[in-house]
């Protein structure tokens, strides 16, 4: 004979029966009060959001594709194709060993390397002290400071007085010329500052009590648990640096100290060739076309390589410091 069931002690929830063999289970439902798109997608869901990525990835990667193809192309295969170059035929390395041959393209990528790395280090620098004093409660005068500072985010004396204070202090025609005015970024002071104010202040208090100051705390406790937001700020603060042509068209006279933006520039917009290369182009030993996007595929390199590195903090350091801030 079979034992009878037993009854469920009072208060317990019996657990429900396994389905016979054969037999499907109970269909499940979705939680209660759970959003619609917090629910796991069917079939169709997941064909449409395949198909939307492709169609995403096809945009950003197409147009790259073509230039770099158009760059490694010689003149007769841009000539059959129109213009820009999609199915490659023909390559060749004619366009970077000339624009990297020791002329005027190649100090131009010199002096944006080093634009970049001495901006980014001065940045970094003053946004992080400048984010750390603000974060800490009943520092001086860090009310009034981060006002001041939120006003200057949303007005902003114009381009002449600008000009006018940059030469002013004899920086006119000098590599500094393209750092100092962009050195600081109010947005990117208050994302640090925002992560900053979430460190444990059990952590900060304790070092306090080791007799630890106010660098030691920054630099042993603060930077370490922050190293997500200052990755991202550091990226954003070079690329700025890499990118920038404006500072140059208007503060340097001397075409040697041009960075490559403003080389690229004059290639595109005013379809002047590099100081050496304009005989090889006329004569068409080097295509104009190839040209230029060579030079655009110089101008991407650095933060293609870059980004890979900084990309698995990007999304933690600019969530954390903007939603929490």
């Amino acid at each position: 004979m079979s034992a009878a069931p037993s009854a469920p002690l009072p208060g317990v929830t019996a657990l429900p029966e396994p389905p016979a063999p054969g037999r499907p289970g109970p269909r499940r439902t979705s939680r209660p009060g759970r959003p619609v798109w917090e629910e796991e997608p069917g079939p169709v869901g997941q064909g449409l959001k395949g198909v939307t990525l492709g169609v995403i990835c096809l945009a950003v990667l197409g147009p790259l594709w073509v230039v770099v193809v158009t760059s490694l192309s010689d003149q007769r295969t841009i000539t059959e194709a129109g213009g820009l170059v999609v199915v490659p035929r023909t390559i060749t390395f004619r366009a970077y060993q000339e624009l990297l041959g020791g002329g005027t393209v190649t100090r131009a990528v010199i002096v944006s390397l080093l634009v970049t790395l001495v901006g980014t280090a001065l940045s970094m620098a003053v946004s992080v002290l400048c984010a750390y004093g603000l974060s800490r409660p009943g520092s001086l005068l860090h009310r009034p400071i981060l006002l001041t500072l939120l006003v200057t985010m949303f007005f902003s004396a114009g381009l002449i007085p600008t000009y006018l204070l940059v030469t002013g202090i004899g920086l006119q025609d000098s590599y500094w010329s393209m750092i100092l005015p962009s050195v600081v970024s109010v947005f990117n002071i208050l994302v640090l500052r925002a992560f900053f104010m979430n460190t444990a202040p059990e952590l900060i208090d304790s070092a306090r009590i080791d007799g630890a100051g106010e660098w030691r705390i920054l630099l042993r406790i603060v930077m370490p648990l922050s190293k997500a937001v200052i990755a991202v700020i550091s990226l954003f603060y070079a690329v700025g640096y890499w990118s920038q042509w404006f500072n140059a068209m208007i503060y340097l006279n001397d075409a040697s100290k041009w960075p490559l933006q403003m080389i690229l520039r004059q290639l595109v917009i005013k379809e002047q060739a590099p100081q050496g290369m304009a005989q090889m182009i006329a004569t068409q030993q080097v295509p104009s076309l190839a040209v230029q996007m060579a030079v655009m595929v110089l101008a991407l390199v650095p933060v293609v390589l870059v980004y890979p590195f900084v990309q698995k903090h990007f999304t933690k350091g600019m969530l954390i410091g903007a939603v929490k801030g």
